[in-house]
């Protein structure tokens, strides 16, 4: 071999082991590189799902995006748990899919009379996570547990010792402390309901929990004397007002933490060391002297006053002179009229619109621009006496109203002009530097707290302004009157199939391309 041979192999040698030196190098250099891009997107991947559960714990991360915000709480019950102060329990004696699967089963029923339409029950245990949520940003907590009845009967145990009634399968328990409150799985299916009037259903769910949390951890309830009988018999017409009596008492009252109580004023004991409150409602028999005073030494309480007195008079009784001299003795007269209004009123002119008069005894509105009705209203007249009585109209009629007579409904008795509705009247006593008063709140239209009137909080403002104008008398501070949801029906959610497909392509077919392309990219840069 020639010395020409022997350098141009050594040459070739030398250009194919650069070449392949070369080659080395560039599939170290993405190897490298690939590797570092997996380590950094694993990093960042890990980086970010820490700092999204952190944020997780202190805002939604879910986004409502139904017409109707069924998956979101309203302000007043947000800023109700953002004001929590205590640990609140809420323990489901079921599987959180109970409630979808319900939901389904239902569904599927009218499906097959032909009838499509959506029964969201879902809503309960998403409402619940953000009941949870929300309170984690106050000083309390709201901790929610499903658990299953035989498998973990301790934890239900432990409340039974503190609630009278049953505990069954799925149902839900508010718990606060030695406070209990419990509903059965019927009234958590009831709390989506139809409404016969626009063929919809409503969610009447949210108020029912939110009152719940607040009343049981309010630590100083109201305890309420509901005067019903005398002597055995009823003290009311029970066929004209068991219903508006029975909204006042459990959908305003119970709901929002009064403990009511119904009593005989003749044979029961009207004691202020078991009451702080006392309700009479249409009575259309008169109370006799001995009864009356019984009123009277209750609200004096000893000396001590910080008793109060609700009083809601009869559409038709006019002859109740024991009760009227009681009145007469706070100032308070109400009159043998009705209010009639032809401009300011609702379908009909003795359905009138009433204006707030005293806004300091109200409070503040969640909506001050919903009215409130109070048909069929009797008048209340201020008294002029030479008292200490500090009276005050918290509710009045408008200018143009005026009052016809209560028998006949015709006969016009007063011109137009405002006149008091709701009236609140208080004596006081001082004793040092301690000022102490108990108080007598007339409301004259029985219907004002008509079951429509209360539950319909998003059309009218007559539970809220009830119920503020109660709290502020009485001092309680806790409830809140959340308005229904009106459930919008969607059509266009996946059937349980289609729901199936979608699954399997986000979980398994959508990841398998993406590792796949992954490795043919790799693949074909390392050969290059």
């Amino acid at each position: 071999m020639s010395i020409k041979d022997t350098d141009e192999s050594q040459v070739m040698g030398t250009e194919e082991t650069a070449e392949t030196s070369k080659n080395n190098h560039k599939k170290l250099k993405y190897g490298t590189m690939f590797y570092v891009t997996i380590v950094l997107v694993v990093a960042i991947v890990v980086v970010l799902n820490i700092m999204l559960g952190l944020i997780a714990k202190r805002k939604p991360m879910k986004f409502d995006i139904t017409p109707d915000n069924r998956y979101e709480l309203t302000e007043q019950s947000i800023n109700a748990m953002k004001s929590l102060k205590k640990d609140v329990d809420i323990v489901f004696t079921c599987d959180r899919d109970y409630f979808v699967k319900k939901g389904n089963e239902i569904e599927e029923g009218y499906a097959s009379q032909g009838i499509a339409i959506e029964i969201p029950f879902e809503i309960i245990p998403e409402l619940i996570d953000k009941y949870s949520l929300y309170a984690a940003q106050g000083e309390g907590s709201v901790n929610v547990k499903y658990v299953n009845m035989d498998g973990d009967p301790d934890i239900i145990n432990r409340y039974k010792d503190n609630y009278d009634g049953d505990i069954g399968y799925n149902s839900m328990i508010v718990a606060s402390g030695e406070k209990v409150e419990v509903f059965s799985a019927n009234e958590l299916l009831n709390m989506i309901y139809p409404d016969q009037s626009t063929m919809t259903f409503n969610f009447v769910g949210e108020s029912t929990i939110t009152s719940a949390i607040l009343n049981v951890t309010d630590a100083h309830p109201v305890k309420v004397a509901f005067i019903k009988t005398m002597n055995g018999a009823s003290v009311y017409n029970s066929e004209t007002y068991s219903q508006v009596i029975s909204s006042f008492e459990n959908l305003l009252l119970a709901k929002n933490g009064y403990e009511c109580t119904d009593i005989d004023i003749s044979t029961d004991e009207l004691d202020p060391n078991l009451y702080d409150m006392a309700v009479i409602y249409a009575p259309s028999v008169d109370f006799t002297e001995p009864l009356i005073n019984k009123l009277d030494e209750f609200l004096k309480n000893g000396g001590n006053y910080d008793r109060n007195l609700i009083y809601v008079p009869d559409l038709s009784s006019t002859s109740l002179n024991n009760i009227e001299d009681f009145l007469a003795d706070w100032s308070l007269k109400i009159e043998s009229n009705i209010i009639i209004d032809e401009k300011n009123a609702e379908t009909y002119a003795s359905n009138i619109y009433v204006n707030v008069n005293d806004p300091d005894s109200v409070g503040k509105l969640p909506n001050e621009k919903l009215p409130v009705i109070a048909p069929f209203s009797r008048e209340i007249t201020v008294l002029k006496k030479n008292n200490e009585d500090v009276v005050k109209e918290v509710l009045k009629s408008c200018d143009e109203s005026y009052t016809v007579d209560m028998k006949d409904m015709q006969t016009v008795t007063g011109k137009e002009g405002a006149r008091a509705v709701v009236v609140r009247s208080q004596k006081q006593r001082n004793e040092q530097f301690k000022s102490m008063s108990s108080s007598v709140l007339v409301i004259g239209s029985s219907a004002i707290t008509n079951g429509t009137y209360l539950t319909q909080s998003s059309a009218y403002n007559n539970g809220n302004v009830i119920l503020n104008i109660i709290n502020t008398m009485t001092g309680k501070e806790n409830g809140v009157i959340i308005p229904d949801k009106a459930l919008q029906q969607s059509y266009i959610s996946a059937s349980k199939t289609e729901a199936k497909v979608i699954k399997v392509i986000v979980v398994w077919v959508i990841p398998f391309i993406v590792a796949a392309v992954g490795v043919i990219v790799l693949l074909r840069r390392r050969n290059k």
